[in-house]
């Protein structure tokens, strides 16, 4: 089963989730602020984005742009970058889904329709 981190309030999350009910997707829904993504989660993220660090940052959220994270990122090691997303779901990109073989970080259909072989 897919597990998906989204935040209420966002209407990409919320496309997201009715393209997965709308091809009768199981998934389990978690609330990406109250229960970011674990370590291991972000690194297995981490690891189907090549390393793109920045891929897994919400960098148009207000907790990165007003916590200057952008210009602090290129200082961070990845484990300090992980440790704070794991402690900050505001800053994780979402929808982020894992499961199944699958790791997507934001939603767009087509990517979406191939991962999970559902046109």
């Amino acid at each position: 089963m897919l597990k998906v981190y989204t935040y209420a309030n966002c209407s990409t999350c919320r496309r997201a989730t009715d393209w997965l009910r709308s091809r009768k997707i199981e998934f389990a829904e978690h609330p990406i602020r109250e229960t970011p993504p674990s370590v291991a989660e972000l690194e297995t993220m981490l690891a189907a984005k090549q390393g793109a660090l920045k891929c897994l940052f919400n960098t148009s959220g207000r907790d990165y742009r007003e916590g200057a994270v952008g210009e602090k990122l290129a200082t961070l090691s990845t484990r300090e970058a992980l440790a704070l997303l794991a402690h900050n779901g505001n800053l994780v990109k979402r929808p982020f889904v894992l499961g199944r073989g699958v790791a997507l970080v934001g939603f767009d259909e087509k990517t979406w329709a191939a991962a999970l072989g559902k046109p």
